[in-house]
């Protein structure tokens, strides 16, 4: 792959708001790159720059090397997908779809084809002379999707598109645009704050915080590697403890608990003795035992078991430290009370800043 898509230091204030602030940010082609944040976090803005309805405040956007921010919206060669799919309610199926090729001058003797060629892609030809409001949700995202491909854009930028789309179907949506990105080899630019569906599709992602990039990376990394707090605590759920770097050996720390324990732990290398540091393991990762021999053992009493369905949620305290552990369901049963011991494997206990 080679760099395709280059945000170099682009900012954007409204008024005294500066909304995202400095960044960069490289997206190769036939990629499928995830802005992933909360609500204000810049996310949305950026693809908003991209697609030439906002125009950054500094800063440049490049694709293929040249620039394209002074470019207007329909000169860029981006297909855009919003949550509300913006389905013009008068025009069928097939005209909606057509809709992008008409404007762009394609003769009409090649749009019956297009058209007719994007709809078979995604299992919507029966159903092209229906208009918007007799569509389901999972046909109109479906149809929206249509609309963006069809004028074959050089990228894809999707704002949200399955918000709208209850649970199962939203699922069952993530695996066909994970199906159509491997297929055609798009270059897709998601903006959602949903973490699941980011881990789900995404070949990176771009965590959003404040107007900047927390961290970016493949989501194993995200989610097994967080760089920060607000990484660790944004993707999925993390237990993190308080502490001090008692020493280092390698890659690993030993890590002083604010209130004894001391654990190992993975740790960059920019962190030493003495550092004030937060250790963060993830629920799924801790286990309980009966013995005190495992790695990282912290002797803890159950303090509640819920059921969760795939698995037994128990919240745990001790030595100083509040923790909480996902079991698979089928492990033996751990009664409130019990007095047990919480370990992990050092690998999978991270050092960030506090």
């Amino acid at each position: 792959m080679s760099a395709f898509i280059n945000l170099e230091r682009i900012s954007k204030s409204f008024g005294l708001l500066k909304v995202v602030d400095e960044l960069d940010l490289i997206i190769e082609k036939g990629e499928f790159m995830s802005l992933l944040g909360p609500s204000g976090s810049g996310k949305t803005t950026i693809l908003m720059m991209l697609a030439g309805f906002i125009e950054p405040t500094s800063g440049a956007i490049k694709l293929e090397g040249k620039r394209i921010d002074h470019l207007p919206a329909h000169r860029r060669n981006m297909g855009v997908v919003f949550q509300n799919y913006a389905l013009f309610p008068h025009m069928t199926v097939a005209e909606n779809v057509a809709f992008p090729l008409a404007m762009r001058g394609v003769p009409k003797a090649d749009v019956a084809e297009r058209v007719k060629r994007a709809l078979d892609m995604v299992k919507l030809a029966q159903i092209k002379d229906r208009k918007p409001a007799q569509l389901s949700g999972g046909q109109q995202q479906r149809v929206a999707l249509t609309r963006a491909l069809v004028f074959e854009p050089s990228v894809v930028l999707m704002d949200e598109p399955l918000g709208a789309l209850d649970k199962q179907l939203r699922e069952h949506m993530q695996f066909e645009l994970r199906e159509l990105h491997r297929r055609l080899g798009l270059t897709i630019v998601f903006v959602t704050h949903d973490q699941g569906e980011a881990l789900t599709m995404s070949n990176r992602i771009a965590v959003f915080n404040a107007g900047r990039i927390e961290q970016l990376a493949a989501p194993e990394a995200i989610y097994d590697q967080p760089k920060t707090r607000f990484v660790a605590e944004f993707i999925g759920e993390t237990n993190l403890f308080a502490g001090k770097v008692e020493s280092r050996d390698g890659a690993r720390a030993k890590v002083k608990l604010a209130h004894g324990p001391i654990v190992e732990a993975s740790a960059p290398a920019e962190f030493a003795a003495g550092d004030d540091v937060l250790a963060s393991v993830r629920p799924e990762r801790v286990r309980l035992t009966d013995t005190g021999d495992a790695a990282n053992a912290i002797p803890v009493k159950v303090l509640d078991t819920v059921y969760q369905g795939d698995h037994l949620r128990v919240r745990l305290s001790g030595s100083g430290v509040d923790m909480v552990a996902k079991l698979e369901r089928r492990t033996r049963a751990w009664p409130v009370g019990t007095e047990a011991f919480a370990a992990f494997e050092p690998d999978e206990c991270m050092v960030m800043e506090p």
